[in-house]
């Protein structure tokens, strides 16, 4: 079902809209910019998984006490959302741990967004966060990531590339990993095929059949 979301503000994105760019801008700019979002049977099952882990706020576990659905925010990167799991352990370490349908991906998305919500809780706690881990729900199992330079690199710079886009508002055109398509619940929104079909047009040869006279031989 097709539904109209609300744009975001400028000076701050959401986190997920991070994960949305990293897997297609175009579908980033459809849901953050145009407010379009239509679900399928993957985004019914992430949504009804998220609700499962948001329903309860926080407990202790072995001594680790688990906040669930915390809010975060930087002020610096100017980024808001909230993580489906953070982990305070007694040692100091604060471990964020985000939630996903299915099982694990090929793309750099998921990284993505967990990076930044690590960024979000250095800003807001102190200290490093070194790593994080990814919970499939389909597999049962969580996936160690670890927040290296080199994803911290790239997650930076999709949060730059992610505030130019919501900013210029110039629609870019559907990915060239035509695979990512197919499980897209935006896919008829979107309309790739039409893009993807487009030849170029012939402005000089429009022209002249716009212009040219009639011919008196026919009726």
């Amino acid at each position: 079902m097709a539904s109209k979301a609300p744009a975001v503000a400028l000076d701050r994105i959401p986190i997920s809209a991070l994960n949305q760019f990293s897997y297609c801008p175009r579908r980033c700019f459809l849901i953050h910019v145009e407010g379009e979002f239509t679900d399928n049977i993957h985004t019914v099952k992430g949504t009804l998984e998220h609700e499962r882990v948001d329903r309860s706020c926080h407990e202790t576990q072995q001594g680790v006490r688990v906040e669930y659905a915390m809010p975060v925010c930087s002020e610096r990167l100017g980024l808001s959302g909230r993580c489906d799991v953070v982990e305070f352990h007694a040692d100091g370490t604060i471990y964020p741990v985000e939630y996903k349908h299915g099982k694990r991906k090929r793309w750099e998305n998921d990284d993505i967004q967990l990076a930044a919500q690590a960024f979000c809780l250095e800003e807001m706690m102190g200290g490093v966060i070194r790593e994080g881990a990814i919970f499939h729900s389909q597999s049962r199992r969580r996936r160690v990531v670890h927040i290296d330079d080199t994803l911290r690199t790239r997650t930076t710079e999709v949060i730059s590339q992610v505030h130019r886009l919501l900013q210029q508002e110039i629609m870019p055109p559907p990915t060239d990993q035509r695979q990512r398509c197919d499980q897209c619940s935006l896919r008829t929104v979107c309309q790739p095929e039409l893009h993807w079909d487009e030849k170029p047009l012939n402005l000089h040869r429009m022209a002249q059949e716009l212009f040219a006279p009639e011919d008196d031989r026919w009726p």
